[in-house]
C-alpha cells in the first residue's frame, strides 16, 4: 500500500467517526401549523405567543418565526398570571425530576473519548501494516496490498474502533445515591391580587390584608342581602354583628398543598367553617353538628344561611346568589386555600364534571371547587391539606386557623312549628323578624346602640311581650 493510500483510508475512517457527532436538524422550533396562545394584559392588550420559559417575575413567549418576547408577570391579567405560574412550576418540577432521576439511577455516559478513538486507529493501522507485511513475506512478494483487501479492512477497523470507543464509554459511570424520593405536585402560590379582586365588589363592608402566608378577610358577619326568610326549623337565633377582624379575621392559605388523603365532610368538620364567602360570611359544612343536611330539614333561609347559637349568621349551602355580584370570579375561598366558583367556569363556560371533593383541576392546572344546588353544595371533601383543632375530635372537629363568633346571650331552643316569613330593618341597627306558628303571628324586635347594648323585645303568638337587655 502506498503512503498516500494509507492516508486516504485513515482520513475516510476519521470522517465516518466524526460524522456521528455532527448530525443535527436545521432551522428553529416554530412551524406554520403551530397553535399560538393568547395572553391577556391588564390594560386590555393581547399578546400572542407560546410559553418558552419563565422566572418569578417574567415569562418569555415564542412568537412566529421564533421571535422571543419578554412579558412581566405584573403586566398579565390575574387569570393569566396564574396560568404563567402553573407553567413555571410545571417546568421547574420536570427539571427537578430529571435531575433527581439522574442522581438516583446509575447512568452510563455516552461520551466519545477521542483519546481512545485515536489510540484504536493507531493500533488498527499498525495491525493492518503488520498483517500486510506478513502476507508479503509469505507470498515472497514486494510489500503491497490490493484494494479488494483494503476496503473490508477499513470496515473491520471501523468496527474495532467503534467497539473500543463503546467499551471506553461504558466504563465511565457517574456517582449515584441509593436514596429514593417521592415528589408531589407543586401548586402555584395564589396571588393576593387575585383574591382581593374577588372580594373587591363587597368592600368596604369587607376588609382585606395579607402577609406571606395568609390572606385575611374581615367583616362584621352581616351580609347586605336579606336574611332568615324561608326558615321552617328555627332555634330563635337572630343575626347580630360579629368581630371577624384583627387576629380573629378569616385566614386563607396563599400556598395550597394537596392533602395526602382528602378528609370527607360527611365525617369531619361539623363544627366551624370550611370556607369564607367573598362577602365576608363564613360557610359551614352542609351537615349540621348532628350530621343532618341543614337545607333538607328546613334550617336554612332563601339565601342558604341561618344563625348559630352565638347569633352568628353563616351559610350551609352554596351562596350561588353572589354570582350576580361576583360575576365569573370566585364566590368563596375554602380554608384549604382553593377557590370556590359558582355554576360556571372562570371563562364563562358550563361547569365541568366534579370529583368527590366537589371540584376539579381547571385548564390552568389549578384546582377549584364549585357551588351547586345539590348535596354537598360546596365541599364534599377537603382537597387541600388543613390543620384540625386537636381539642375537637371528628366528626365535630374544626379547621384551624378559624375565626370565632362572640355569643351575646344564652342559646335558645328550637321553636316547634315556627316559620319565618319576614325580616326587615326598622331603623339604624334595628330589625324586626316576623314568624308564624299555625295561624298565629309573632315577632322579635331587636336593636343595639353605640355602646353595644342590645335590646330584644319578644311578642309571642298569644300576644305576650317580654324584653331582654344584654351588654357586650
Amino acid at each position: 500500500m502506498k503512503p498516500k493510500h494509507v492516508f486516504s483510508v485513515f482520513f475516510l475512517c476519521f470522517l465516518m467517526l466524526f460524522n456521528q457527532k455532527t448530525t443535527a436538524h436545521p432551522g428553529g422550533h416554530y412551524h406554520d401549523a403551530d397553535v399560538i396562545n393568547s395572553w391577556h394584559l391588564k390594560n386590555g392588550e393581547i399578546i400572542s405567543g407560546n410559553f418558552s420559559m419563565g422566572k418569578n417575575d417574567f415569562i418569555l413567549l415564542e412568537q412566529k418565526e421564533g421571535v422571543m418576547v419578554k412579558v412581566l408577570l405584573s403586566e398579565l391579567s390575574e387569570q393569566d398570571q396564574l396560568l404563567a405560574l402553573v407553567k413555571i412550576n410545571k417546568y421547574e418540577k420536570l427539571n427537578n425530576e430529571f435531575i433527581s432521576t439522574i442522581n438516583a439511577v446509575p447512568q452510563t455516559n455516552k461520551v466519545w473519548n477521542y483519546f481512545y478513538v485515536l489510540l484504536s486507529l493507531v493500533f488498527g493501522f499498525a495491525a493492518l501494516f503488520l498483517f500486510s507485511k506478513m502476507i508479503s513475506i509469505l507470498n515472497k512478494s514486494s510489500f503491497r496490498i490490493n484494494k479488494s483487501f483494503a476496503v473490508p479492512a477499513c470496515f473491520a477497523l471501523m468496527i474495532v474502533s467503534t467497539y473500543a470507543c463503546k467499551k471506553s464509554t461504558e466504563n465511565v459511570v457517574t456517582a449515584t445515591t441509593t436514596t429514593t424520593t417521592t415528589t408531589s405536585t407543586v401548586i402555584p402560590k395564589t396571588t393576593t391580587g387575585f383574591i382581593d379582586s374577588a372580594i373587591a365588589p363587597y368592600k368596604p363592608s369587607v376588609g382585606t390584608n395579607w402577609d406571606a402566608t395568609y390572606f385575611y378577610i374581615s367583616s362584621n358577619g352581616l351580609p347586605s342581602h336579606n336574611k332568615m326568610v324561608g326558615i321552617t326549623n328555627w332555634q330563635q337565633q337572630v343575626p347580630i354583628p360579629q368581630f371577624y377582624t384583627g387576629a380573629n379575621s378569616w385566614s386563607i392559605p396563599l400556598q395550597p398543598v394537596y392533602a395526602a388523603a382528602a378528609l370527607s365532610t360527611k365525617t369531619n368538620f361539623m363544627k366551624g367553617a370550611v370556607a369564607i364567602a367573598a362577602n365576608g360570611i363564613p360557610i359551614f359544612n352542609a351537615l349540621n353538628n348532628r350530621g343532618e343536611d341543614s337545607y333538607l330539614i328546613g334550617e336554612l333561609d332563601n339565601w342558604g344561611g341561618h344563625c348559630g347559637k352565638a347569633d352568628d349568621y353563616h351559610y350551609h349551602a352554596a351562596p350561588l346568589h353572589l354570582s350576580t355580584t361576583s360575576g365569573l370570579m370566585p364566590i368563596a375561598f375554602a380554608l384549604d386555600g382553593f377557590a370556590i366558583y359558582g355554576a360556571k367556569e372562570p371563562d364563562g363556560m358550563a361547569m365541568q364534571a366534579l370529583d368527590t371533593c366537589h371540584g376539579h383541576i381547571y385548564n390552568n392546572g389549578v384546582y377549584h371547587y364549585h357551588g351547586t344546588t345539590n348535596y354537598p353544595y360546596v365541599i364534599g371533601a377537603m382537597k387541600g391539606k388543613v390543620t384540625t383543632d386537636p381539642s375537637t375530635p371528628a366528626p365535630e372537629n374544626q379547621i384551624l386557623p378559624q375565626a370565632f363568633a362572640s355569643p351575646l346571650r344564652p342559646a335558645l331552643t328550637p321553636l316547634n312549628g315556627a316559620a319565618i316569613t319576614a325580616y326587615t330593618s326598622t331603623g339604624t341597627n334595628a330589625y324586626k323578624l316576623t314568624y308564624t306558628i299555625g295561624t298565629g303571628t309573632a315577632f322579635i324586635n331587636y336593636s343595639w346602640d353605640a355602646t353595644n347594648k342590645y335590646t330584644f323585645v319578644f311578642k309571642g303568638v298569644n300576644g305576650t311581650t317580654t324584653t331582654s337587655i344584654y351588654q357586650r
